[in-house]
């Protein structure tokens, strides 16, 4: 597949591996839609892009409230008549003993993990199934392979997706749509929320590991298709 011309969408796309997702799309000829909802965030990725000599619009949206799903997608139907890459990056944690979790805690995680995922999904697969062709990239985590303490809430929104996106590549791969999977484990960004260790972050996966990861998966022949990828720190000690 080739980028030049595509239309994408990076959801989450204001910060961290959204935002190198988003630039690294853009540098091989993509017009990104850029979709979070900090206004601020996103004008500056826009203009990074643009900047560069890139093609980007940003699309404040709020993806818990399925209205502005449906704007978002009614846009980029409306602009560009198409959409060829969905990278479902947006994610939220909150990490704490099951006890301790609140039930409003664990409703905003699968509303923004699992509910807003489904909803761009099915969204995304209407505009790609009228040309045949598309790729579907969600952004899961080793959380969602592995159990941690304090992790239950997050865990179970990321067991779903991954599970979800197995299921989701079975049904529409015959319509040639390809759903990768990226589970990454320690990424050094801002989440979660903590002290940054800068001995650390060397050893850790970069937002930029991630985002060369998801292209060379995107950029495969049509024929074939990476369905899961795990992404770890060679060594994290």
């Amino acid at each position: 597949m080739t980028l030049n011309g595509a239309i994408a969408l990076v959801t989450g796309a204001g910060r961290g591996i959204g935002k190198s997702i988003s630039i690294t799309l853009a540098r091989q000829g993509a017009t990104v839609v850029l979709s979070a909802r900090t206004v601020r965030d996103l004008e500056t990725v826009r203009q990074e892009i643009v900047d560069a000599g890139g093609s980007a619009f940003a699309i404040q949206t709020d993806l818990t409230k399925e209205s502005d799903i449906e704007r978002l997608f009614d846009e980029i139907a409306a602009r560009f008549g198409r959409l060829d890459v969905l990278v479902n990056n947006a994610g939220f944690g909150v990490f704490a003993p099951l006890r301790e979790l609140s039930i409003a805690d664990f409703d905003a995680m699968w509303n923004l993990n699992m509910r807003a995922l489904f909803l761009c999904s099915q969204r995304a697969i209407a505009l790609m199934e009228q040309r045949r062709s598309g790729v579907i990239v969600n952004v899961s985590s080793l959380a969602g392979k592995n159990a941690f303490v304090g992790g239950a809430g997050y865990s179970a929104t990321k067991w779903a997706l991954i599970g979800f996106s197995r299921t989701l590549m079975l049904e529409v791969r015959e319509q040639n749509i390809r759903v990768i999977t990226i589970c990454p484990g320690s990424v050094d960004t801002s989440f979660p929320p903590q002290q940054k260790d800068p001995a650390r972050s060397e050893k850790i996966v970069h937002p930029q590991d991630v985002a060369d990861t998801i292209l060379a998966a995107i950029l495969l022949p049509d024929r074939a298709m990476v369905c899961e990828i795990d992404i770890r720190p060679t060594n994290p000690k």
